[in-house]
């Protein structure tokens, strides 16, 4: 990956709806020359699809909390399943240590958050944590012309 590769990744990271005329004029290239480097960029697999940032609050979901999930013995799977079934999940990593999932919740209640974690309390032993604030947002990692 080049400079100029990481420059529309930079562009497109910040709006993933400019116009291919507009990014080429930013990077210095034609709209084709900049549309070529787009494509092979998904191809690579670089570039895995163009998104929106929705706002949770702004759907009605005030408050965010962090669950720490360990499956009991027999139950990974289980879990797991339950965990990608309930669409309050907003995302989960399977992790290493003692705990096997780290996953975020969306919630509108504490009360909420209880009925959520009452689905796998009986296949998991959790501990959560409510998000305060969010210093640092959801990044791309470093870019290098490595």
């Amino acid at each position: 990956m080049d400079e100029i590769d990481q420059k529309i990744l930079k562009i497109l990271m910040r709006d993933a709806r400019i116009s291919q005329k507009e990014l080429a004029a930013k990077v210095g290239l034609s709209a084709p020359g900049v549309a070529e480097r787009v494509r092979r960029l998904e191809e690579r697999g670089v570039i895995r699809g163009f998104t929106i940032d929705v706002d949770p609050e702004a759907l009605g979901y005030p408050l965010q909390a962090i669950v720490r999930i360990r499956p009991l013995p027999g139950k990974l799977h289980i879990v797991q399943q339950l965990i990608s079934e309930i669409p309050e999940f907003g995302e989960c990593d399977k992790v290493t240590g003692e705990d096997c999932f780290v996953a975020r919740l969306y919630i509108r209640s504490m009360k909420e958050l209880d009925g959520l974690l009452d689905q796998i309390v009986d296949k998991a032993e959790t501990n959560t944590a409510i998000v305060k604030s969010k210093p640092v947002e959801r990044r791309m990692p470093p870019l290098s012309a490595k």
